[in-house]
């Protein structure tokens, strides 16, 4: 049964053109193929990224965040509480009214006590400032590598300035070392950040970053396996081609460094647009949908292949309203943050901290004042 559906799955009239068979890519007469074995290799290299990383973090990217005078905040902890602690880990971190009474009677606290407990137990677990900042440097050096490498991989092919060069000869182009190296470095690192996801920072959009992931190495794979590998290589350079503003963007950011933040962001906002909501569809989307059907008939893996594309297209179109509404905010000078970031609750006002301008400040819920009138902060 499980021969079936191997074969099934890799029955050549679901993934090549009509007349054409697995046959006619094996390697022969000086021309090498790409094979869907080729692929084994990214899952070591996606370790070897998250080693590499790891080095990267302590012994240039924490120094650089010294230097650059990134600090974090500081947090204000939540007392231990057994009874919180076990409803916090095993039931939810934003309990219900209902479930705020129901604590307070168990733990013998105030019902806003209860409150400003979760609000600060939430905070603990929200990832520092230099974490970020690691982070983001991280993804800044990679991105920009990346493009480099990219457009050396690509300037001086001729596809690079004549998209129907794309499908000359397809599914009969030949594999270069360049382009083998290329996508097997971009598929490990893609794998890398996919097993690292549920430890990076999270962020509003971590379902559609988890989308984009599984979306991206899927694409990647499937490209490698049926021969797509120069519109694939068009594809990553130009989805590296603006990452590397947003991460930069960020550092500065991180680092309080508000001017160059924007300035940054404005130019990531610009090449983002005009990369993957210009570029990409108008020409690259139109290169895989329009120009094969020249060549010939449509068949499964077209489908499948365009497919992808637009979902990962419709991503870059929500990642593209939240860029123009942070964009909007610029303008009129309210941006102060990632529209995608968790904000601190700690900055949000504690309406038991404003109560000491009457009755003194307050300390596991009663009412405190020093000698010498000097009220205390929470």
């Amino acid at each position: 049964m499980l021969q079936t559906a191997y074969d099934y799955f890799w029955w050549h009239r679901l993934w090549l053109p009509e007349n054409l068979t697995w046959a006619d890519l094996d390697d022969k007469d000086g021309r090498v193929y790409a094979k869907a074995s080729d692929l084994y290799i990214s899952i070591p290299l996606a370790f070897l990224f998250l080693v590499v990383r790891y080095i990267f973090e302590i012994h240039v990217a924490t120094p650089l965040a010294k230097v650059l005078g990134v600090k974090n905040k500081v947090k204000l902890r939540a007392v231990p509480n057994p009874v919180l602690e076990t409803f916090y880990k095993s039931c939810s971190k934003h309990p219900k009214q209902n479930d705020l009474e129901s604590l307070s009677r168990a733990s013998k606290c105030t019902v806003r006590q209860v409150e400003r407990w979760f609000r600060r137990r939430r905070n603990q677990d929200r990832p520092s400032l230099q974490k970020k900042f690691r982070e983001a440097s991280w993804r800044f050096t990679y991105y920009l590598l990346a493009f480099i490498a990219g457009i050396a991989v690509l300037v001086d092919k001729p596809w690079f300035h004549d998209l129907r060069e794309v499908w000359k000869d397809f599914p009969k182009q030949t594999m270069l070392p360049s382009q083998y190296w290329y996508y097997m470095i971009e598929l490990g690192f893609y794998w890398s950040l996919l097993f690292r996801v549920a430890f990076d920072v999270k962020r509003k959009d971590f379902k559609e970053q988890i989308i984009h992931h599984v979306a991206t190495i899927v694409l990647i794979s499937f490209s490698w396996c049926a021969n797509y590998i120069r519109v694939g290589t068009l594809v990553l350079v130009i989805h590296d081609a603006s990452d590397f503003f947003l991460e930069s963007a960020k550092m500065f950011n991180y680092a309080g460094w508000k001017e160059t933040c924007n300035n940054l962001f404005v130019v990531f906002a610009l090449v983002f647009i005009i990369t993957r909501i210009i570029i990409l569809p108008f020409w690259i989307l139109h290169c895989t949908w329009v120009y094969p059907l020249e060549i010939y008939p449509p068949f499964f893996g077209y489908y499948f292949f365009n497919v992808m594309l637009w979902i990962l297209q419709s991503l870059h179109v929500f990642w593209a309203y939240l860029i123009l509404g942070m964009a909007h905010k610029f303008l009129t000078g309210k941006l102060e943050e990632d529209a995608r970031s968790d904000k601190d609750e700690t900055d949000l006002p504690d309406e038991d901290d404003e109560e000491p301008a009457k009755n003194g400040a307050v300390s596991n819920g009663h009412s405190v004042q020093n000698n010498n009138n000097h009220h205390k902060a929470d």
